[in-house]
């Protein structure tokens, strides 16, 4: 097993309650002084699959992970946490040395390596990293961000964030890919005297609700509607999407304030069968 999935299986025993994702001594670094100035964003290019980390199967704290055969089409939106100075320097799953200033991330089950957007729900702020690492290894939890990734999507403060994660895939045909127009160039580094207490004002401040269900018959949506209200779920309602053709009833919940209110919506959907919540923005 990779050293960082065996400190893993150690340290995830140690994880803060209330939702958190940090590990105890993980972290940013000490002092300003210490943080370099903010890299570009990942560029994607055609890569070999890595001999390491792929699987096809894996196993975790007991828990099965079968990789994907290719990162084509993949697109989830979920909550993102970041890992810092607890694995700077340590061994990645696909046995890079893991740079909390570099521009990567881990996550479960795609392909190593495989590069990323991952898009701020709440501000919009959207990065490009690459995949190198497996995890994170907490329920409710799609992607793991290096350090200086979460710090120019404004969410090291608050340790996780609602993040739509697109993958940037070579393989797949032009119709299906997700992304594989030119990257924009990155912005510049941010120097240590910005980073990481000053974060850039937001693009867009979004609303976050949590979709449940798109029916044709409203019927069908008030029985869902219903179902959410016995289990004491509030602020749900029904969206109405009128077209020319036809009118889809769409059950939300919310606005979502955060990610310890998602954690907490998505654990009393679960106690009603409802496994399949989508993050909407706006």
């Amino acid at each position: 097993m990779p050293l960082r999935l065996s400190l893993l299986a150690i340290a995830l025993l140690a994880l803060a309650a209330c939702g958190g994702n940090k590990v105890r001594g993980d972290g940013p670094p000490t002092g300003s002084s210490r943080i370099p100035d903010l890299p570009g964003d990942a560029v994607p290019r055609p890569e070999p699959r890595s001999r390491y980390g792929n699987g096809p199967v894996y196993e975790v704290l007991g828990k099965r992970y079968t990789v994907m055969p290719s990162s084509a089409g993949y697109e989830e939106r979920g909550v993102a946490s970041w890992y810092g100075k607890k694995f700077h320097g340590n061994l990645t799953s696909n046995r890079e040395v893991y740079n909390m200033y570099g521009m990567t991330a881990a996550h479960k089950t795609l392909p190593l390596p495989t590069y990323v957007r991952v898009r701020n729900l709440a501000n919009n702020k959207s990065i490009v990293v690459r995949v190198n690492d497996r995890g994170p290894f907490v329920h409710n939890r799609i992607i793991d961000l290096s350090y200086s990734a979460a710090l120019k999507l404004d969410m090291v403060k608050d340790g996780t964030s609602l993040v739509e994660v697109t993958a940037i895939n070579f393989d797949a045909p032009s119709g299906d890919r997700p992304v594989r127009r030119s990257e924009p160039s990155a912005p510049p580094p941010i120097s240590s005297e910005q980073a990481p207490y000053r974060s850039t004002p937001a693009v867009t401040e979004n609303r976050i609700y949590v979709q449940v269900g798109a029916f044709g018959d409203r019927a069908n949506a008030e029985r869902r509607l219903g179902a959410l209200s016995l289990a004491g779920i509030k602020d749900a309602f029904i969206h109405e999407e009128r077209a020319p053709d036809r009118t889809l009833y769409r059950v939300r919940i919310g606005p979502v304030a955060d990610v310890v209110q998602y954690d907490v919506l998505v654990e009393e959907l679960e106690n009603i069968g409802i496994t399949d919540p989508y993050l909407i923005a706006e």
